[in-house]
């Protein structure tokens, strides 16, 4: 029987099955099999957890996240074309990798997991972003998972971890960081992957706060944020007077200059902002 120390080489896995990668489908291969476990160790101990990994292609995450002792494995590919490739995989570890076939926006999860639950994935470019907001504003928490170990074009990844004051802060970052402590755990070139894409990769580690960070209504500090970042040239009373008659007031109510710009409040203030807001 198969093992996972002695399955093929990923080239030639992709040779086998004929899986050149689709740009539609926003797929650039990791193939490094350091690589793919180095990924994996950043997730921290796996061996009591279920993970979670979207688009997994042919497989190099997975058998990392597989190598590193990961408890169980879903997981959720579109492209039909990397089943067979992933099947092999799921006979070399036998019980401890579910394959899905479908789109991981219209997927549930926990019907096929078992907490505790991590997210470790090498996302497909065309998805990552609103995989990652789905699973920062779900109705409550904490959310289903503890942690979030993603790959992430350089640039998105530089914006959730962003500081105020930087072009990258804006509104991926206060999501994240009221929720999670973000940092950039891995950086990796274009030419780590098949085909390289024309950006720098880099791996984010995002580990779920049992509470956020300061209080406020997500729906209030939403709206708050998404017409501060909507127009982040103008000066806050501007952008957000149609958020109420005296914003001017509200805004230094809470410790904001009405003529700051967006990328210059902290989130701190943001959530006062909202919570004022939200008293009426």
């Amino acid at each position: 029987m198969s093992t996972l120390a002695n399955l093929p080489p990923l080239s030639r896995v992709i040779a086998a099955h004929g899986l050149s990668a689709r740009k539609s489908l926003g797929q650039n291969f990791l193939l490094d099999l350091n690589l793919t476990a180095r990924i994996a160790r950043q997730a921290g101990d796996l061996s009591a957890c279920d993970v979670l990994e979207i688009g997994p292609g042919p497989g190099g995450l997975t058998r990392g996240l597989l190598m590193e002792g990961a408890r169980h494995v879903l997981a959720v590919e579109k492209d039909a074309r990397c089943l067979p490739a992933l099947q092999e995989i799921a006979e070399a570890a036998p019980g401890r990798l579910d394959v899905v076939h479908g789109d991981a926006l219209e997927i549930d999860p926990l019907a096929h997991l078992t907490p505790p639950i991590r997210i470790v994935a090498n996302l497909p470019y065309n998805v990552g972003t609103e995989l990652l907001i789905r699973w920062l504003t779900p109705p409550d928490w904490p959310p289903f998972w503890q942690s979030l170990t993603l790959m992430f074009q350089r640039e998105v990844a530089e914006r959730i971890v962003a500081a105020p004051g930087s072009k990258a802060y804006g509104r991926l970052a206060l999501l994240a960081q009221w929720r999670c402590d973000a940092r950039i755990v891995m950086t990796l070139p274009p030419g780590a992957f098949t085909p390289p894409p024309k950006v720098s990769s880099a791996v984010v580690h995002l580990t779920a706060l049992p509470a956020p960070r300061y209080p406020a209504d997500p729906r209030v500090l939403e709206r708050v944020v998404a017409m501060a970042f909507n127009q982040r040239r103008k000066m806050l009373r501007a952008a957000l007077r149609g958020l109420a008659p005296d914003i001017e007031d509200r805004l230094l109510a809470a410790g904001i200059k009405p003529t700051d710009r967006a990328e210059t409040v902290g989130l701190e203030q943001f959530c006062a902002l909202a919570r004022g807001l939200a008293e009426g």
